[in-house]
């Protein structure tokens, strides 16, 4: 497959998107070279898997045996995992429409009414928007409830960022004050509890050898990556209420922003508290902005 690639710059950034494969991110460097998200050769990407961040609607993470109960009502999805599972929603490897662009911004609109076979029962519309401007990178996304049914909801960003530079790895710091457990599938169970000395990183620490892939919630929306000379900032809105941690396989770290907890929707059935599981009536929208911001010298 042909993938176009459509590029803006800023005196900050330069960033590369990829319409046809969920408006995903190819590249984000700073403007001179460096490499702010992991480098992604475009001839490597077959899916959005590949890319330096991808888009996860209209649920984020995973859902157990694909399957949940919403008003009263099972559920069933397609499972799209090798252990059974429905796994970042359905738009991350579909094409999205670019509705406006100039020379440091990109909009790009999504119908799920346009693809018969969706893996959900909702109709549902999304926007999402990069601007570039001074040090900033904003990523806004908008999810809207286009059926005439209520609809359970959520959202989330998958970027995965460099964490070593010239040798130095970031210290990572996530104002984050409690996690979930979670079972052999990376499924939460139960709801969250206080840190782990292990797990804590309110005070700035790199992640050295240790492997993470869990979700943080009490977050204060704010994550910082610091290499000494330079750093970058990520702030995000409050609907983006917990924030997952994974130490990708190769080297790269992802600090993904979401609207809730893994598995929300059944925990949310099953009656735990505060997994921000959302449900938009008709018409109505979730929505939020991401912002990157880099400091020293990039």
């Amino acid at each position: 497959m042909s993938l176009r690639v459509e590029r803006v710059s800023s005196p900050a950034f330069e960033l590369e998107v990829l319409p046809e494969m969920g408006a995903s991110i190819l590249n984000l460097r700073a403007a001179s070279g460096r490499p702010v998200m992991r480098t992604v050769p475009l001839e490597a990407v077959l899916t959005s898997s590949q890319c330096a961040s991808y888009t996860l609607l209209p649920f984020s993470n995973r859902i157990r045996d694909a399957r949940f109960v919403f008003g009263g009502q099972e559920v069933a999805l397609r499972v799209n995992t090798d252990d059974g599972l429905a796994q970042h929603g359905d738009v991350r490897n579909r094409p999205w429409q670019l509705l406006e662009r100039s020379d440091t911004h990109l909009r790009y609109g999504f119908d799920s009414r346009a693809f018969p076979d969706i893996n959900w029962p909702w109709a549902f519309t999304a926007q999402i928007e990069y601007r570039l401007h001074g040090p900033h990178f904003d990523t806004t996304l908008t999810l809207t409830n286009a059926d005439g049914r209520d609809m359970p909801a959520g959202m989330g960003l998958h970027p995965y960022y460099v964490r070593v530079q010239d040798g130095v790895e970031a210290a990572l710091q996530l104002g984050a004050d409690l996690k979930y457990d979670t079972d052999e599938r990376l499924l939460t169970v139960g709801g969250a509890r206080p840190l782990r000395p292990d797990e804590d990183y309110r005070t700035p620490s790199p992640v050295g050898g240790r492997f993470i892939d869990g979700t943080y919630t009490a977050w204060d929306g704010l994550t910082r990556l610091d290499w000494g000379v330079r750093a970058l900032t990520v702030t995000a809105d409050n609907v983006y209420s917990h924030s997952v941690v994974f130490t990708a396989p190769d080297g790269s770290l992802a600090l993904e922003p979401v609207s809730h907890a893994t598995d929300a929707f059944n925990l949310a059935a099953q009656g735990v508290a505060g997994v921000d599981a959302r449900t938009l009536s008709p018409g109505q929208s979730l929505a939020g902005t991401v912002r990157v911001t880099l400091e020293g010298d990039w």
